[in-house]
């Protein structure tokens, strides 16, 4: 017997379990009305964790220890009320508040730092100011920043006759002023739909251009737009879609490769089903093509995602979510099954959706920096009109650095709710090159946090439903943060009462 047990220890030591248990630590609900309430997770500020608050024009720091009690409170009252826009850039020790504001017809753009504590650490300083003329729109500076966050650039966009008019603010992380650039972009008889804005480590602006296929008989016509720190001009980049017509466009900066990744649903035929995704990859530093594939999804990945109907429309109603890098160049891409139902109104057009030309209806273009996370929607049901949300599969894709697709899965899941969609949808975190993919599984009304884990050869496994001391609490994984190497915030209620849970993996 005693040998018995010396073997069953060795065994024991010699291959480990490979089973992941979850430590769940909630802080105390809120008090205030979830119905008006706003906020952000900000993440781990020295030992603290910050959370930003905006109920009714009043603007709070939730400062959280690591056991998610919290501190205090500090109100921002420095801030004006009725600020347009809030941006945050957070470092290990601090963050950067970016926050606009017009007073008369002047609109101000300030920035602050913030210390671990919530407090400010000096004073609010003006960036840039804009005299806005009297329909002119109040949201008009943007805030993105490079992957090290040793760049920040705060810019603005103005429509004038037919081109935009650029101003662009380059800062180095002490919010040094190092560039300011004035240019233009043509308007291109508002045929022109532009992509979202990201930055580089060498603080390069990098965005794309299609032109709009509902008013040209062609396919589309895409371009990569480029201006370097030091430049005062745009250049454009031309990329050849031989026959294809693009979908909305996501794009990532890989900065330890120095290339630029442009991927995006495309279809054949105007207005026609998905047929797959382009893939391409630009080389920043040779300034050239690197990769170009159209990976078509086939017949038996779409019997595999498709919920009902036919196969050929199985991906009309797929976004692309993420785009997570690998270090040698290749990389992973999830997208998402989503669509909604308004009562009284006409069936969900994505065409119809998506493509707006231009970068908005208003004389100044406003960009929110967030990749995916959605938009949160305070509680509560506004006007008549009731809508439906669905949310269902997930399409994995991993890439080669050439763009070549190495392996395809299916996270299967359904979700649907009335108008709210703040618990539907799926976070994603990388725990030591494991990714770990959170949604609710809504089953008998009855929402239980799953979790999926993804292997780097593409194995998905399904582990046990995440175990929470009462069913009262409702998770929101979208809108969830990664504050450690195997931690992560996520909001969530108790009985209508808001509240957030560390997750330790």
């Amino acid at each position: 017997m005693d040998c018995f047990f010396r073997l069953l220890i060795f065994f024991c030591l010699s291959f480990p379990l490979t089973t992941t248990a979850q430590q769940i630590i909630f802080s105390d609900p809120e008090r205030e009305d979830i119905r008006e309430m706003n906020f952000e997770i900000i993440g781990k500020v020295g030992n603290n964790v910050l959370i930003f608050h905006d109920v009714r024009w009043k603007y709070t720091f939730n400062v959280y220890n690591d056991s998610m009690r919290l501190l205090h409170k500090v109100e921002t009252d420095f801030v004006p009320k009725k600020t347009t826009n809030i941006d945050f850039v957070a470092y290990p020790n601090f963050v950067y508040m970016v926050y606009q504001y017009q007073k008369k017809g002047i609109l101000y753009c300030e920035a602050v730092k913030i210390g671990s504590d919530g407090r400010k650490m000096q004073e609010p300083v003006v960036l840039d100011t804009t005299r806005l003329g009297l329909m002119g729109d109040n949201k008009i500076y943007s805030v993105i920043y490079s992957e090290d966050k040793k760049k920040i650039m705060i810019f603005k966009i103005q429509r004038v006759d037919d081109y935009y008019s650029f101003v662009t603010m380059l800062f180095d992380n002490d919010l040094n002023l190092l560039q300011r650039h004035r240019l233009s972009i043509d308007y291109g008889s508002r045929q022109d739909i532009y992509s979202d804005f990201v930055l580089d480590n060498d603080g390069a602006l990098i965005f794309g251009g299609t032109t709009d296929r509902d008013r040209r008989n062609d396919p589309s016509s895409f371009y990569l737009v480029v201006k370097k720190a030091d430049a005062d001009t745009f250049s454009k980049k031309r990329i050849d879609l031989k026959e294809a017509y693009m979908d909305e466009v996501k794009l990532k900066v890989d900065n330890i490769n120095k290339r630029y990744l442009i991927n995006t649903f495309y279809h054949k035929e105007r207005r026609g089903n998905i047929d797959g995704i382009f893939c391409a990859v630009w080389d920043a530093g040779g300034d050239s093509m690197y990769a170009r594939v159209f990976v078509q999804l086939g017949d038996s990945v779409r019997t595999m995602v498709k919920t009902s109907g036919s196969s050929k429309t199985a991906f009309n109603n797929f976004f692309i979510r993420n785009i997570v890098l690998k270090r040698d160049g290749s990389y992973l891409i999830t997208a998402e099954d989503f669509y909604t139902q308004t009562s009284g109104g006409g069936g969900w057009n994505r065409y119809d959706m998506l493509y707006t030309p231009g970068f908005n209806t208003y004389d100044y273009y406003y960009f929110n920096n967030y990749y995916y996370g959605g938009m949160y929607r305070p509680f509560g049901r506004f006007g008549n009109r009731s809508t439906q949300y669905y949310y269902d599969n997930v399409l994995l894709i991993s890439l080669s650095k050439t763009a070549m697709p190495e392996w395809i899965n299916i996270v299967h899941k359904q979700q649907y709710a009335d108008d709210n969609d703040n618990y539907l949808s799926f976070g994603l975190f990388n725990t030591a090159g494991t990714l770990h993919l959170l949604y609710n599984d809504i089953a008998k009304r009855v929402k239980l946090l799953a979790e999926n884990i993804i292997t780097p050869d593409g194995k998905a496994r399904r582990n046990p439903t995440i175990k929470t001391p009462n069913r009262d609490y409702e998770f929101m994984p979208r809108f969830s943060k990664q504050v450690g190497a195997r931690q992560v915030i996520i909001p969530c209620t108790y009985r209508s009462f808001m509240c957030f849970a560390r997750v330790d993996f």
